[in-house]
C-alpha cells in the first residue's frame, strides 16, 4: 500500500474516533417501540389482537396463590399456546398485592411477619419459574387502595369519562383492613419486600415493572388511612433508588403519573425522560387525561391534554423499545366489554408507534 493511501486511512481512523456523541448516536439503530395488549389470552381474544397486528401480550395472574397454573409446565404451555397466534408473551402479571378480598399476598402491604415472609418466597418462586418458561417480565403493584374514582362524567360524543375530583371523593368505608399505615411504615414495607425479591429477580434475568398508586392524594395527606407514597413523582424516584438493579423498575402508567401534575401537558415530557433515560421504564400504559392533580377525566388519547405525539416521541428520544399498550378506555353506550373504544385505541397507539418508528 502507497504511503499516501496509508496516511488517508489513518487520517479517516482519526476521524471516526472523534465522532461526536450525537453524531453516533444519529447512526446507531433506532430502539422499535410494540404495541402491546393487557386484554387476557382468549382464543377470541388473541384472534383480535393478531389481526390487528398487537403481537405483544401481558397476561393476567394465573392465580391469587402458588398452585398448578404458577408451574414451569404450566406457564411454558400458555407461552406456547400464545405463540400460535403469532403473538409473543412479553409479561405476566403477580397475583395482586393488595389487601383486597380474595389477595394471596396481603400480608406483604399488612406488614405482618412470618406471613408476609411466606408470601415474599411465593412471589419469588413465581418469578423463578417464569425464567424457566421464557417469560421476561412481571408486573405487579404495591398499593392498599384500588383505583379511586369518583362520580363519572359526560365526554365527547357522549362517552363516559372516568373523573376523580378530590373534593368529591368520599372515605367509605373509613379504613381498610390494613387500618392506619404512615408513610413511614409504607415505605419500610415496600422496601423489606423489594429487598427480599429483586436480588431473585436479577438473579434469574426477570425484570419486575411495578405500577403507580392511582390517584395521586394531597401531599402528607391519608385517603381512608392509606399515604399514597407512589402517588408522586418524588415517590416513584425514590422507589427505582430501592433495591438497584436493572431488573427494577416501572410499569410506567402515562394516565397515572400524568394525574400527579399540576399541569400535564407540559410536564410529562421530562417525567418521560427522567424514567427513560435511566432505564426504569418497562412497560407503558398509554393513555391520556383532561385535567391536573386532584381533578381529572380519563379520556381517548387523541382529547387529552398531553400531546400523544410529543410524548411517543419522548419514549422514542430514550430508546424505549418495550411495549406500548392502551389503558382505562371510555365507556360508549352499546359498546360492551368497551371493545370498539379499545379497537380504536389499538388502532390510535399503532398508528403513532408507525411514525415515529420512521422518523429520522
Amino acid at each position: 500500500m502507497r504511503r499516501r493511501d496509508l496516511l488517508q486511512m489513518s487520517a479517516a481512523l482519526a476521524a471516526a474516533s472523534q465522532t461526536t456523541p450525537v453524531a453516533r448516536a444519529a447512526t446507531r439503530r433506532p430502539a422499535l417501540m410494540k404495541l402491546g395488549t393487557q386484554h387476557g389470552t382468549t382464543d377470541d381474544i388473541l384472534r383480535a389482537c393478531a389481526a390487528f397486528g398487537v403481537n405483544h401480550v401481558a397476561a393476567h395472574s394465573q392465580s391469587n396463590v402458588l398452585d398448578e397454573k404458577w408451574s414451569v409446565d404450566s406457564l411454558k404451555q400458555l407461552r406456547e399456546h400464545i405463540e400460535k397466534f403469532g403473538v409473543q408473551l412479553d409479561m405476566i402479571e403477580l397475583p395482586t398485592n393488595t389487601v383486597f378480598a380474595g389477595s394471596g399476598i396481603k400480608n406483604i402491604l399488612l406488614g405482618k411477619s412470618p406471613e408476609r415472609d411466606r408470601e415474599i418466597e411465593m412471589i419469588c418462586q413465581m418469578i423463578r419459574n417464569c425464567a424457566q418458561a421464557g417469560i421476561p417480565c412481571v408486573k405487579y403493584n404495591l398499593q392498599v387502595l384500588a383505583v379511586v374514582r369518583t362520580e363519572p362524567t359526560p365526554g365527547r360524543g357522549g362517552a363516559s369519562y372516568s373523573t376523580f375530583e378530590y373534593a368529591k371523593a368520599k372515605e367509605v368505608p373509613p379504613l381498610t383492613e390494613a387500618g392506619p399505615i404512615s408513610v413511614d411504615q409504607f415505605w419500610e414495607r415496600i422496601t423489606y419486600f423489594l429487598n427480599h425479591v429483586v436480588p431473585v429477580a436479577a438473579e434469574n434475568k426477570v425484570r419486575m415493572a411495578c405500577h403507580p398508586h392511582d390517584p395521586a392524594m394531597p401531599p402528607g395527606k391519608a385517603f381512608r388511612g392509606i399515604h399514597r407514597v407512589m402517588g408522586d413523582v418524588e415517590g416513584l424516584k425514590r422507589f427505582i433508588t430501592i433495591s438497584e438493579s436493572p431488573y427494577h423498575g416501572l410499569n410506567f402508567c402515562q394516565g397515572t403519573v400524568s394525574e400527579m401534575l399540576e399541569n400535564p401537558g407540559e410536564e410529562i415530557y421530562d417525567v418521560i425522560r427522567y424514567f427513560g433515560q435511566r432505564k426504569k421504564i418497562f412497560n407503558v400504559h398509554f393513555r391520556n387525561i383532561k385535567g391536573r392533580r386532584l381533578k381529572f377525566q380519563e379520556t381517548f388519547p387523541d382529547n387529552g391534554d398531553v400531546d400523544m405525539i410529543r410524548a411517543m416521541r419522548t419514549y422514542k428520544e430514550v430508546d424505549y423499545d418495550g411495549l406500548i399498550m392502551p389503558d382505562h378506555a371510555p365507556h360508549i353506550e352499546g359498546d360492551a366489554g368497551t371493545r370498539q373504544a379499545f379497537a380504536f385505541e389499538f388502532g390510535y397507539i399503532a398508528a403513532l408507534i408507525q411514525l415515529v418508528n420512521q422518523e429520522g
